[in-house]
């Protein structure tokens, strides 16, 4: 079999398994030798590939799961296999891997630097909740966010310059951008050949917008929770957790999937411990795959890491995502404690990676780095285009430390700790972060100055790597 043809192969596989039972053996043993056994991911340790073997099976599980409780239609199943697989993963046909390939080689040549593989856009603050600590605003007009205009140009340079094909969508709240009678709808039809996830507080979502939405078939909503009902609504205001729930009825009634979000915190540290969290949201509620994140302390002072989960947590939430995966088959992925199934830290718009722009058009390494040099506005509005962020010596150095450390060959450094930011605080500041960066807001300029800032999450960091780099020499070293 030829190599660009072997995904031709799964996506007939996957097809043929929402018809036969056997169906999932083919995928399962077909997964295993593409992921674990492939000569192409010979440089990841033997553990990593079976976390993403493992990752990918409950994935294929959990959409066959709710496929066949009617919770996304067969039309959705056919369009998201056409824009995630051929679209998004270019991987129908030798001639689409090829000319993703050669876009790929293109932008290189004539830039001197890789694209990133998507990129994560937060076109408004704009928001209808007053959620506690929550950086966006709640309802005012004049709040900041990004041209129609604007917005249409990124996402056609990222499709069409860079051969992107996976757009994130944050906020504020995405479904309330507006800009006349032109909302985010327009850019989901208008590039209906990019695959975009976008997350949402869930409220906006009633019948029509789950319809509208599985017209599309190229958008599911990532909904936000923080536990269950009382945990979600003292954060988010009363009654939120019912117009939640509602919105997943929604979107099930209309076959739309959708995704769950969850922070992890102090707060809710526990919830997220039990099995009875998961089974409530995937097997009752219908959820296709979970999210969580780990809280960035962003204020000054000790009270910025009174939310934060300590280092022993935080390894528990280790400890309890291998289960899930393993045992439960529950699609749950860390953005830190999963860091082996990207190979580490997706920051800097390195390949496999992505940049983030907000809602004033600041260019950063990502979501949880509130660093910028860059103004997207001001490079469009003098001719320029977005490899002048990606050459910028901050992010240049952001990918120099994570194929130092994280992508050599040679030595992989514990990718238990991924992030450049929020694991390797001291680096970050001495190596990575240079003068002309500053803040996104304030806050994030203020911690800069606070010394008590730096000297907390150093002492978490340094705590963090006692506890993980056992795990990480005992299940990943001692494995090979």
């Amino acid at each position: 079999m030829e190599p660009e043809n072997i995904d031709k192969k799964l996506m007939s596989l996957l097809g043929n398994s929402l018809k036969e039972s056997i169906g999932m053996k083919k995928v399962s043993a077909y997964l295993y030798e593409r992921i674990v056994k492939s000569d192409n991911n010979s440089t990841d340790l033997l553990e990593a590939r079976m976390k993403k073997y493992y990752w990918s099976i409950s994935l294929v599980k959990r959409f066959f799961y709710n496929v066949k409780k009617g919770y996304i239609s067969k039309d959705m199943t056919a369009r998201l296999v056409d824009v995630v697989f051929k679209g998004a993963f270019h991987c129908d046909n030798a001639e689409n891997v090829k000319l993703h390939d050669n876009t790929v080689k293109a932008y290189f040549e004539k830039h001197g630097v890789n694209p990133p593989s998507f990129i994560v856009i937060s076109p408004t603050q704009r928001c209808n909740l007053q959620c506690t600590g929550c950086y966006a605003s709640s309802g005012a007009n004049k709040t900041p966010q990004l041209s129609y205009s604007t917005v249409d140009k990124i996402i056609g340079e990222f499709r069409d310059e860079m051969g992107g094909r996976f757009v994130v969508v944050s906020g504020g709240e995405p479904l309330m951008y507006r800009e006349g009678d032109r909302s985010l709808f327009d850019i989901f039809k208008k590039y209906n050949d990019v695959f975009f996830m976008f997350y949402t507080n869930g409220t906006l979502i009633n019948e029509y917008t789950a319809h509208y939405l599985s017209k599309l078939g190229n958008a599911i909503p990532a909904i936000s929770v923080e536990g269950y009902e009382k945990e979600t609504d003292a954060r988010r205001g009363l009654g939120t957790y019912r117009k939640i729930m509602q919105a997943m009825e929604n979107l099930k009634n209309a076959g739309v999937p959708f995704l769950t979000s969850v922070t992890a915190t102090s707060k809710n540290a526990q919830l997220l411990l039990e099995d009875d969290f998961y089974e409530y949201y995937f097997d009752k509620l219908g959820a296709s795959f979970m999210w969580q994140f780990q809280l960035m302390p962003i204020g000054r002072g000790s009270s910025a890491f009174e939310m934060v989960p300590t280092p022993e947590i935080r390894a528990k939430l280790y400890k309890k995502w291998d289960n899930l995966l393993l045992k439960k088959k529950y699609p749950v992925a860390d953005f830190w404690n999963s860091g082996v199934l990207m190979g580490g830290c997706i920051a800097y718009g390195r390949r496999g990676g992505y940049i983030y722009i907000d809602w004033n058009g600041n260019i950063m390494p990502c979501v949880f780095v509130p660093y910028t040099i860059d103004n997207v506005n001001e490079i469009y509005e003098r001719g320029g285009d977005l490899s002048e962020a990606l050459k910028r010596k901050f992010m240049c150095n952001g990918r120099a430390w994570q194929d130092k450390e994280q992508r050599n060959k040679s030595h992989v450094s514990n990718l238990l700790m991924p992030c450049s930011i929020r694991d390797h605080y001291d680096n970050f500041r001495k190596n990575i972060l240079t003068s002309d960066a500053r803040g996104e807001d304030a806050s994030a300029q203020d911690i800069l100055k606070d010394e008590e800032y730096y000297r907390s999450l150093c002492e978490y960091d340094e705590e963090l790597s006692g506890i993980t780099e056992k795990i990480w020499e005992h299940e990943y070293l001692k494995s090979e």
